[in-house]
């Protein structure tokens, strides 16, 4: 009996399900990391640590998140996988433990002008739902109220074949009712060309009139206007006929021969359209966004008021809202809407509406209205956008992987955040988080540093552990971790003012400001207050101004730190001078390219629904020239040395000897200013990290004339010791004469500033108001804003 009883007492023996608490990662090996062996809790928050570009992307991106998506689409038939991407598998030896990974990236939204908010979240679905269903008068189905479904009518027959009996034909009327407006097409603005900006009318066809981008003398776009046959190639724009600048402008697409090939001729308005103007201007490359910007004027469609729908779609409400006017409102006072409707017909689908308007609310982002296009959103917005699907999510045992969640927070909003990732935690669920703030890695189970540098000096774990025993390991992080910038003890003086009156730009209230002039101004508030409405919508273009924002850099595997900054231009040169021949051979996208690997310096073989495969070109082994071209020789080096070299080597390369050129020399001390001496000059730009590529984008804009800089948040995806170089870059561009005003949340961003501007009090409807101008000292002593309390705690007043 008593031996029974002990039996009974014992604990039962482990399952062998409960063994797999860790993810095992072992010889990983993806982009800079050095065999990288690491072990990661599940159920836990992770957060990885590290300087920009010591490999945490490329450790919970490219390797632990990329697996498990290839993994998964694995388990779908050929023909599906067909129509999927199809990465390879990462360089990693083993890979144990995975769970399902939902990647929740800072990736921008879809740029096509007719996305918006409510789209990308389905919310937009459901509204037409539920006007569907209780609109007066009802006028059909839910496409009815979507600017995106336009209305169509056909009528006609068609021939049905039986086989041995008879043919028959049937006839057949079709209709559909669509929301979208007819004049704008559903985009909601219309534009108006200014024709002097896209060619000069004195000139002929022969004289390379045109001023638009791409349009060059020899090349095959204007080589069909110009051979088409319908204008004198010798006759002045300005002196063609009706005819002639009809077709010249407007005319049908039509087929038309040129030596031997059959091309198509259109007018150069509808063909400007469709190949620029029906993109959305955020989407643009810098270039063209500029032709744009000065070639074309939008104005809201006058038919619809810029709504997008159709007159129909307007006229059906629910109480004295239409769709129109539901989708404009603030996303917390729609919340309020809906919350006061009431019909058990439509019970279910309230409730799901609800949920998702509550959740906008809930991440910080109720200030956003459903018909905010999708393309101007923030990198941080898009993410938090992207984040509302999850957060009713009754998934556990998921692996949640973010990049920085706290990009584009005030410090206010950082602890909501972090309250959203814990959450998500405690329902059972991984959460990788990559980060560099101070307050979201404090709420961490466990944390893994990566470095100790960055590049080719990093790509190690350098700590595992703790919070606390990271603050204690000596790491670059440990010891950066509760770094608190000071105030200033002097600020510098204004040298002028930019007066900026009666803004209105989105929330803002009519706002009168003096952006003082000759010093550091920073710009800050909550999320949604209206600081970059205020900046950009609001400071002339005629003031000189570089900006640098958000955009993200585009650019294919074959652009590199050296093509993009304009720095192979003058080694080009270099090359060419040393050696007399031309600068096109120097170039891996043209002239000197090996011919078997067309410059790329890897072949690409591609295996359908499998993962391609990339090869080194055994022709040129990777360096991506023609032999020939290596025998050209500057300084010693030939051109693909050159590329592999770092900045800083390449810095002293090009500043003295037979290899001096004084342009090259400019740019590499602008790269190594902002950070980036570590880079080598050919590496792909699709393997730079998200804060790498936002300092090689303001090294670029460094080399710009202007007197006046708009930097928005330059401290994304910077390290807590790269923050301290960047104040310093700032401090050199005022001390040179520069205005500097910088869009920021960070604290030591805002206790280095000369002048502080803080708008709210809050976010949407509730902020657009200037809540305090002057020294940080100041804003710190009156703490009358949210910024004012944060920005004491952080400098220890």
């Amino acid at each position: 009996m008593s031996k029974a009883t002990t039996a009974n007492q014992q604990s039962p023996a482990p399952h062998a399900a409960d063994s797999h608490e860790l993810i095992r990662v072992h010889g990983a090996r993806e982009n800079n990391l050095k065999d990288v062996d690491v072990e990661i809790p599940k159920r836990r928050l992770t957060v990885f640590t590290g300087v920009s570009g010591s490999g945490k992307s490329s450790l919970v991106f490219d390797t632990i998140a990329a697996e498990s998506q290839r993994l998964i689409n694995e388990t779908y038939s050929a023909f599906v996988q067909g129509f999927m991407p199809t990465p390879a598998r990462p360089e990693v030896d083993v890979l144990e433990g995975l769970t399902t990974a939902i990647i929740v990236d800072q990736q921008r939204l879809g740029a096509d002008p007719r996305s918006t908010v409510g789209t990308v979240t389905d919310a937009n679905a459901m509204l037409r739902i539920l006007f569907s269903r209780l609109g007066t008068p009802h006028i059909g189905p839910p496409g009815a109220y979507s600017f995106n479904v336009a209305s169509v009518s056909a009528s006609g027959g068609y021939t049905v074949d039986r086989g041995s009996e008879k043919t028959r034909t049937e006839k057949v009327t079709f209709s559909r009712t669509g929301g979208m407006c007819t004049h704008c097409e559903g985009r909601g603005t219309v534009t108006d060309i200014d024709l002097t900006q896209l060619f000069d009318d004195s000139k002929s066809l022969s004289e390379d009139p045109f001023t638009i981008p791409t349009y060059t003398g020899d090349g095959w776009v204007v080589r069909v206007i110009t051979e088409s046959g319908f204008f004198d190639r010798r006759k002045p724009i300005r002196e063609y006929t009706k005819r002639e600048r009809h077709d010249f402008l407007y005319r049908e697409p039509t087929k038309v021969k040129i030596n031997g090939v059959n091309l198509t001729y259109e007018g150069l308005i509808p063909k400007l359209q469709k190949s620029m103007l029906s993109k959305d201007r955020e989407a643009m490359q810098p270039h063209i966004r500029a032709f744009v910007d000065r070639a074309v004027t939008f104005a809201d469609c006058p038919e619809c008021d810029g709504t997008r729908l159709s007159e129909l779609a307007r006229s059906s409400r629910i109480g004295e809202l239409n769709i129109a006017d539901a989708c404009a409102l603030q996303i917390s006072d729609l919340a309020d809407w809906v919350r006061g409707l009431s019909d058990p017909s439509v019970a279910p689908l309230l409730t799901a509406l609800q949920h998702t308007l509550d959740s906008f609310t809930e991440i910080g982002l109720g200030y956003l209205s459903l018909d905010r296009p999708s393309g101007t959103l923030s990198g941080g917005e898009a993410q938090r956008v992207k984040m509302i699907r999850h957060l009713g999510s009754s998934l556990t045992d998921v692996t949640y992987v973010f990049d920085e969640p706290t990009i584009g927070l005030h410090p206010h909003d950082i602890q909501r955040m972090n309250g959203l990732l814990l959450r998500l935690r405690d329902k059972g669920n991984t959460v990788l988080v990559v980060e560099h703030k101070p307050e979201a890695i404090a709420i961490a189970d466990h944390v893994v540093d990566l470095g100790p540098g960055a590049g080719t000096a990093g790509g190690t774990v350098c700590f595992e552990g703790t919070v606390e025993g990271l603050r204690a390991s000596g790491t670059v992080t440990g010891r950066h971790l509760d770094d608190r910038a000071a105030l200033k003890k002097t600020v510098r003086e204004p040298t002028g003012a930019l007066e900026i009156r009666g803004a209105s730009t989105h929330n803002l209230r009519d706002v009168d400001v003096d952006i003082p002039l000759g010093v550091l101004c920073v710009v800050t508030g909550v999320a949604g207050s209206g600081k970059s409405s205020l900046v950009r919508g609001s400071v002339p273009a005629s003031a000189g101004v570089v900006s640098v924002d958000q955009a993200p850099i585009r650019g294919s595997r074959r652009s590199n730190p050296a093509t993009y900054t304009g720095l192979l231009d003058p080694i080009r040169k270099a090359f060419a001078k040393a050696n007399g021949v031309k600068p096109a051979l120097f170039s891996a996208n043209s002239e000197g390219a090996c011919p078997n690997c067309n410059g790329a310096g890897v072949i690409y073989t591609d295996l359908a629904m499998m993962a391609g495969v990339a090869t080194t070109c055994e022709e040129c082994d990777g360096r991506r020239f023609q032999a020939s071209v290596l025998e050209y020789r500057l300084g010693g080096r030939d051109i693909s040395e050159v590329l592999a070299m770092p900045v800083t080597e390449a810095e002293e390369f090009f500043a003295t000897g037979e290899a001096r050129t004084p342009a090259a020399h400019r740019v590499l001390e602008r790269l190594a200013d902002v950070g980036l001496g570590y880079l080598t000059l050919g590496q792909p730009l699709t393997t730079l990290s998200g804060g790498e590529r936002q300092r090689l984008k303001l090294a670029t804009h460094m080399g710009e004339k202007g007197g006046i800089y708009v930097l928005d948040e330059p401290t994304t995806g910077l390290h807590l010791a790269d923050v301290e170089q960047l104040l310093g870059l700032l401090d050199r561009l005022v001390d040179s004469g520069k205005s500097v005003i910088v869009i920021e949340h960070h604290q030591a961003v805002m206790a280095h500033a000369d002048w502080i501007i803080d708008l709210g009090p809050g976010a949407g409807h509730d902020g657009g108001r200037i809540v305090f101008e002057g020294a940080p000292a100041d804003l710190v002593a009156a703490r009358s804003t949210l910024t004012g309390e944060h920005l004491a705690a952080y400098v220890g007043a």
